[in-house]
This record gives C-alpha cells, structure tokens and sequence, in this order.
C-alpha cells in the first residue's frame, strides 16, 4: 500500500469515527434572537509554489452589528497534503488551536457558532470540515460552500434549473434534495442580483432551518460576513507577516 493509500485509509477511519459523534439538529441553549457571538474561520495560502505556508484566521463577530469584536491569525507551516473530500485534515488542526488559545484566556467573546469556509453533510462521505471541526470543538457549525461537491445526483446544472424556474423567482434559497431523498443542504443567492449561490450545510449540532436563518442575517455581500472578514484578514496578516 502506498502512503498516500495509508494515510487516506486512517483518515476514512477517523472521519467514520467523528461521524458517529454528529448532531444534525438545534443542540444549543441559547434562542437565536439571544445569539450573541459568531465565529468565522478561514486559511489564506501563499501564492508563490511554496504553497505549504498559510495563515489560519479566527475572527468573532457580534451577531446584531457584524462588528468583528475579536481577531487572531497564525502563519503555519502546513505539511499534510490536499486530497479532496479531507480538507478538515489540513485545516482543522489550525483552527482548533486558534479557538484552544481564546478558550485558554477565558475570552468572554468566545464564539457561540462558528462558520467555516468548506462543507458540511454536503460531502461525499457526509462529514465534511465544517462537520470534523464542529465535532472536534463541541460548537454548532455551519459549513458555507462556494462550489457545490456533486454529492447524491446533485450537479451544478440541475441546482441552476432549480434557481432559475420561475416558482423559485422570490425565494431566497432552495433545498438540496439527493436522489437519495435527503435534504444535504441549501442553496442560497444570498446577495441581490447574485446568481452565483452559495452552499450551505448543516455542520454539527445546528438544523438546517437555523443555518439559513443565521446565514441570511449575516450576509452584506455573496458569502456571510463571519467568513468574508476571516478571509480577508488572513490574507491581509499573510502580506504584512510573511
């Protein structure tokens, strides 16, 4: 067995064990109108070939303002490969350390939600990195995708359809039924005038009804402010740090 076969062995192992532990419904004690803190998480790769260094970034919103009332990054230096559909190993690790360190002091912001760049149970396997690190961190999570895995019979094309036929003028989202007939996700055009969705899917311990919910309030642009400012300041912090 080679070891790249080995490794994607141990990582079906661990990603079928953490499965186990996942909660697809509202787990959560607060109400939504009493939501105080987001957390959005991002990683930004240096552009040159040398694509092993990154910085990962946590940001923490407030909820009502989508002021960012928190902010940390790290530069890493990231050794795992990409193999897709096992994002979360590459980044879950940094994450998990940027929320360990807020969670160490005792933060008073320390986010009641996360959102992640990446997706949830719209996975091939059904576990996806918004899955593994709302798992790993006992935190509702929702995952945001910028491009659909084609999972169950859903294609790009037939999503398009769906978007664009006339009883789905004035909707804001659609389901992503499978031909399994299980609800993965939702489609969103989250923006006026966007018609480029985005994915949305259910991470760990949050319904689907209440990931569109908070989804759509914290959307000024395309995708959702707790993950657009974790984008665009890791990519900041990477300029001035590296």
């Amino acid at each position: 067995m080679h070891g790249e076969e080995m490794i994607t062995n141990e990582w079906l192992q661990a990603q079928e064990s953490l499965k186990k532990k996942l909660v697809t419904q509202d787990d959560y004690t607060w109400k939504l109108e009493e939501l105080k803190y987001i957390g959005g998480l991002d990683i930004s790769f240096l552009k040159d070939n040398n694509s092993s260094v990154a910085c990962g970034t946590l940001v923490v919103l407030e909820f009502k303002t989508l002021d960012v009332v928190y902010e940390d990054s790290a530069i890493v230096e990231i050794d795992v490969p990409y193999v897709p559909g096992f994002l979360a190993f590459r980044e879950a690790p940094i994450f998990l350390q940027l929320l360990k360190k807020m969670q160490d002091s005792s933060h008073p912001f320390y986010p009641q939600l996360l959102m992640i760049d990446g997706n949830g149970i719209l996975h091939p396997r059904g576990f996806g990195s918004a899955c593994h690190l709302g798992v790993l961190a006992n935190l509702p999570t929702i995952g945001i995708g910028k491009n659909l895995h084609h999972v169950d019979g859903l294609t790009k094309s037939r999503v398009r359809e769906l978007l664009e036929a006339e009883e789905n003028f004035n909707v804001d989202f659609i389901s992503l039924i499978g031909d399994s007939g299980n609800t993965l996700g939702a489609a969103m055009c989250s923006s006026k005038g966007s018609f480029k969705p985005i994915f949305v899917s259910v991470g760990h311990r949050v319904s689907l009804a209440s990931a569109v919910e908070v989804v759509k309030r914290t959307c000024k642009y395309r995708v959702p402010e707790p993950i657009r400012q974790a984008d665009i300041r890791s990519r900041d912090y990477l300029r001035k740090h590296h």
